[in-house]
């Protein structure tokens, strides 16, 4: 019987202080005790500290390969990620981060519910701040909001995938994309283990709230059409509320001769409609925009990432073959 085979996916921006401790001394261990042929894929994103020199130095264990994807520049986690997938070449395949937050020590739990039939095991966070968890609340009420119910909460990066879903994820031609969700999109059943991220092994995340906030958008508008239905459907009760509170203000006011009291201004009236129908129109026109600029960037068709393969190392594609 051919011996089952694992890939595991460490996408790497600016970790040169903790990189080598972390391949060597985190995840290397895990690894050589599984029954498996293993290939580590360490994708360095345009790295600028010297990140991809500490990778080079790294000695892979016996029965581990390690790979190098090395980009031109930076180009993006999620970019990473995929790059990652497309050359994997395992049975199986795990997504984690460089920092050493996501547990290594489940790498075997998710491995077990693979053998058992699973064709997706995603970790699932239990030990966020306070801050964290509110954040996270908000962003999955808003993606349910907008119809996508797949979405788990909690749900990381850290995750096992089947040869089969990973085929079916390199077939996507998306440029805006985020792996998890698209993940989440190809329906395929999935199993998830509860996990506590743990703290960096060292140096500061690259992860800044601005890049953060702009993952968030990138979710609402690659994942669903919604915005743009809401704005729709809430551009037309205001128009319809308007009217009825215009034709109250004229029927009370002017008709009846204001026999409430009210005392309405025309002008303050019509000043207060029109200041929120002009806002309304400009939080619609960016929305669109949103939508357009994606239009615009699948257009250009340019290729997702570049490779440096003079940097890069035992650097093989794997054929895409589908039963």
């Amino acid at each position: 019987m051919t011996k089952r085979s694992l890939s595991v996916i460490v996408p790497v921006y600016n970790e040169a202080v903790g990189i080598k401790s972390f391949l060597e001394r985190q995840l290397f261990p895990v690894l050589v005790r599984l029954q498996y042929k293993v290939e580590v894929l360490v994708i360095d994103d345009g790295s600028t500290d010297g990140s991809l020199k500490k990778i080079n130095e790294v000695k892979a264990p016996r029965g581990i390969t390690l790979r190098i994807v090395a980009f031109t520049k930076n180009f993006g986690k999620e970019v990473a990620l995929t790059a990652g997938l497309k050359y994997a070449k395992a049975d199986a395949v795990i997504m984690l981060d460089a920092d050493g937050q996501h547990p290594v020590s489940a790498i075997p739990k998710m491995i077990k519910k693979w053998e058992k039939g699973a064709m997706i095991v995603t970790a699932v966070n239990n030990g966020n701040s306070t801050r964290h968890k509110v954040a996270s609340k908000m962003f999955y009420l808003v993606m349910r909001a907008m119809g996508n119910q797949s979405i788990h909460e909690g749900a990381m990066d850290f995750r096992l995938l089947d040869r089969v879903v990973v085929d079916e994820y390199n077939d996507f031609s998306e440029h805006n994309r985020i792996a998890r969700g698209l993940i989440d999109w190809l329906g395929f059943p999935q199993e998830y283990i509860k996990v506590s991220t743990l703290k960096r092994t060292s140096g500061k995340p690259t992860y800044s709230r601005k890049k953060l906030a702009r993952l968030a958008l990138d979710s609402f508008v690659s994942m669903s059409s919604a915005p743009l239905t809401l704005f729709g459907r809430l551009g037309i009760f205001i128009t319809v509320t308007s009217f009825i509170f215009g034709l109250f203000i004229l029927v009370q006011q002017y008709i009846l001769g204001d026999p409430l009291g009210l005392d309405w201004s025309g002008a303050v009236a019509m000043s207060v409609f029109v200041s929120f129908l002009v806002g309304l129109v400009l939080v619609s026109q960016a929305i669109t925009a949103l939508y357009i600029s994606r239009i615009h960037a699948e257009t250009k068709n340019r290729p997702l990432y570049v490779i440096d393969r003079k940097k890069s190392k035992n650097l093989r594609e794997r054929k895409n073959v589908k039963s």
